[in-house]
Order: structure tokens, then C-alpha cells, then sequence
């Protein structure tokens, strides 16, 4: 019969391509493997149909047990996942990876230090006392991981990540969660960044809490995003917890924050804009809030990228950094709002493929005429990070900041950050 020799050389062909070392490695060999078995698996039934009872069984050539024995290799290899730099799971088409950096930060104030944070507070920056302080920290090592399943309409993606940080001086080396959600159809539910943050034009720097005057505040959320790849637009709407850090009036609002915000990309940079509206509740008052924000990136050249925001918000802390946030009066419960107003400016420059540096500007103004509030804050970022090896970063930076508050008083902010990072 002449499918004998056929099925024989296929047979002997897949026993070669199971020992080759490459098969674990490659999900596009697999597939073309579970092909072969499947074609295999058609001729012999031919084969057995053709030839009637009196045929010899095609288990009885081992073929049956050497099929088993692919599929079986198949479905445990460890192939590359969907996931740059992730794997995946045997027997699943989920791709996982874990990723985090171990990082290490050598603070020494100049001037006074932050009175409870280990990095920058320009907002609580002492007015006087004592000068000169150093201290060291690992809180910043951070660990996570991320998975992405495909289906019909697209990849169902999660992700959770938390390091070991939280602001002020009792809360030293405390596992905090910092991303924890789904995706899946343009829908993510759960908690990251606000979406009226400006991740993609926040300059970086090697302090930890980054520049005045950006929205910076992560909420639990349910978020829609519609774009268009060729087109270079997206649109983003978001139903956010409203609650921010000072809890008092906000932990009890009827209403949840809204956002809404269109990015758009060019060859040359992106732009993007954003509008919040928040409520703030007290035992006898309830007062609505909002905010606008503008940025942009600009590629001077491919070793040149300026980075530009601007924001105002009336009343929320956490979507404008430096804020005076808003106040509740003790005997009538009737709340004010600081009507305060941000901009942010920054320089990225590469020098190779192993330095960089970036030159940051961060102010701050609010508009409120209580003495104890912050009139003007600036901020001034100039750093560098070296990458002498793969997956090693080595930083330093000068940071330089002054408050004035509207009693006319004045904080000085003068500091070294020294960082060491490994990632993984």
C-alpha cells in the first residue's frame, strides 16, 4: 500500500522534531507540530478504512503511543507568551509575566527636611529648623505581574502590582497596592492612575513623588476607551471612586468622579485633553467641583523630547499636586474650594544608549486668602540615570524647591537623590 511508507517518514519526522531543543522555545513550532498529529491521525483512519477488519492496526506499528507522547510534550513546553518578556502556561493560551525592580535611594537635605515623608513634600516644606539630614530607603522595590488570555474580541488582560511604600512616617515598609484590574473590549475595572492624570508628559525624575503642579492620584474605576490606531485618536470616559486623601469630605459623596479625556497622536508628539467633575460632601453641604487640564509632548529630534501640562481644578488634592484641597467650616459645614492651577514643564535628553538626563520645572498657585494655605509653590528637577548593564540603573539628582504661603512666609527645599535599581 502506499500510504505505508508515507505514514512511516511522517512518524519518523515527528520522533526528529520532538528532540529538537528548539520546540520548547517556539509556540509557531508547536503549532505546526499539533498540525502534524492531527494529519497523522486523518491518514491512519484512512488507512483503516481502506483496508477493512483484516488490516493491520495501526497501534500495532506504536503509532497510537507516539502520537500520546507529542501531544503530551505539546501541552507542557514553556513557549514565549503575548507578553514582551513573559511566558506561556502549559496547556493555555494565557501569557503571564512577573516583573518589579529591587531600588534602593540615598537622601541628604541641604536644607530643612520633609517633616514625615522620605521624598519630596513641597507642600509641608518646613519654614525653619534644623538643616542638613541623610536617610536611605528601599521602600520604592516594587513587584508585579500581568496576564493576557485572547479571545474573540480581542485580549483579556490583568494586571496587579505593589511595592512597600506609603506616605508619612508610620507607615514605613507596608506592602501597598498600586494597580489591581481587568481588561477586556475597551472596558478596564479596577484600581490604576486617575485617567485626568498626564502619565504620557510627566517628566521622570529620580524622586520618588516627581514634580508639583500634575494631577497625581490613583482610583478605583470602571473606564471605557474608543480609538482609532490609524487614525492616532483615542476617547476615554471614566466613572471614578471620589474619595481623595483627605477623606473628610470626601468619603461620603452620592455621586462618583467623572472624567472624560481625548488624546491625539502625531508624527511629531501627542496632545491631549481632560475635564473632571468631583463632589465634596459635609454633614450640612454638598458642592461640586472641576478641573481642566491641557498636555503635550514634542520630539525634537530622536535624542530630544520636551514634555508640557497645564492643569486647574477647584477642590481636589490628589487631581492637582500641591493643592490646598478645599476646607470645611467646624460650625456651619459649609466648604470652600481653592481654585488652583498647575503647569509642569520637562527635558529629556539622550545621550546614549546608556545615559539620559532630564531637566524638570514643576509650580504651583493657589488663589484661596487663608494665611496657613500655600500662595506659591516651585520645584526644580536636574537629574541623570546611567544603565552601565542590562537591567541596571544608577541615578542622581538635584532637587530644589521654595513655598510661599499667603502669610508671606517662606520653605526652602534644597536636596541630593541617589538611586540604584534592578529590574526584573
Amino acid at each position: 500500500m502506499k500510504l505505508q511508507p508515507t505514514l512511516i517518514g511522517l512518524a519518523a519526522s515527528l520522533l526528529v522534531a520532538a528532540t529538537t531543543p528548539a520546540l520548547a522555545q517556539s509556540s509557531a513550532v508547536i503549532d505546526e507540530l499539533r498540525a502534524e498529529i492531527r494529519k497523522l491521525r486523518e491518514e491512519v483512519n484512512a488507512l483503516k478504512a481502506a483496508q477493512g477488519q483484516g488490516a493491520r492496526p495501526a497501534d500495532a506499528s506504536g503509532w497510537g503511543e507516539r502520537i500520546e507522547q507529542l501531544e503530551i510534550k505539546s501541552k507542557d513546553a514553556v513557549v514565549l507568551g503575548d507578553i514582551g518578556g513573559g511566558f506561556r502556561l502549559p496547556g493555555s493560551e494565557t501569557s503571564i509575566r512577573l516583573y518589579g525592580y529591587a531600588e534602593v535611594h540615598a537622601i541628604h537635605d541641604i536644607k530643612q527636611p520633609g517633616p514625615s515623608d522620605n521624598f519630596t513634600d513641597l507642600t509641608f516644606q518646613p519654614l525653619d529648623g534644623q538643616k542638613g539630614k541623610t536617610k536611605l530607603t528601599a521602600q520604592t522595590s516594587r513587584f508585579g505581574f500581568e496576564s493576557s488570555t485572547p479571545t474573540s474580541l480581542g485580549a483579556f488582560n490583568t494586571k496587579v502590582e505593589a511595592d512597600f511604600y506609603a506616605y508619612g512616617s508610620d507607615n514605613r515598609n507596608r506592602l501597598r497596592l498600586r494597580h489591581a484590574y481587568g481588561e477586556y473590549a475597551g472596558f478596564l475595572i479596577g484600581q490604576t492612575w486617575s485617567t485626568f492624570m498626564d502619565l504620557d508628559d510627566l517628566p521622570e525624575t529620580v524622586d520618588f513623588n516627581g514634580p508639583i503642579g500634575a494631577p497625581f492620584s490613583r482610583r478605583t474605576m470602571i473606564r471605557y476607551t474608543y480609538g482609532d490606531a490609524k487614525a492616532g485618536y483615542k476617547l476615554t470616559f471614566a466613572i471614578e471612586d471620589p474619595e481623595d486623601q483627605f477623606g473628610g469630605g470626601s468619603a461620603n459623596e452620592r455621586m462618583p468622579q467623572l472624567v472624560a479625556r481625548y488624546d491625539l497622536g502625531f508624527d511629531w508628539g501627542a496632545i491631549n485633553l481632560r475635564a473632571l467633575s468631583h463632589e465634596k460632601r459635609s454633614a450640612t453641604a454638598t458642592k461640586r467641583g472641576w478641573g481642566v487640564g491641557v498636555g503635550g509632548s514634542w520630539k525634537l529630534s530622536d535624542k530630544d523630547l520636551l514634555m508640557a501640562q497645564y492643569t486647574r481644578v477647584d477642590g481636589d488634592i490628589d487631581q492637582l499636586y500641591g493643592s490646598n484641597g478645599y476646607a470645611i467650616d467646624a460650625d456651619t459645614g459649609a466648604i470652600s474650594f481653592d481654585k488652583n492651577q498647575g503647569l509642569v514643564l520637562g527635558w529629556t535628553k539622550t545621550f546614549s544608549d546608556k545615559l539620559r538626563g532630564t531637566l524638570v520645572v514643576g509650580m504651583n498657585q493657589g488663589k484661596t486668602a487663608q494665611a496657613v494655605d500655600n500662595k506659591r509653590l516651585q520645584q526644580w528637577h536636574l537629574n541623570l540615570i546611567y544603565a552601565p548593564i542590562r537591567n541596571i540603573e544608577l541615578g542622581g539628582e538635584l532637587v530644589l524647591g521654595e513655598r510661599k504661603t499667603f502669610a508671606g512666609e517662606v520653605g526652602k527645599m534644597q536636596r541630593i537623590d541617589l538611586m540604584g535599581r534592578y529590574s526584573f
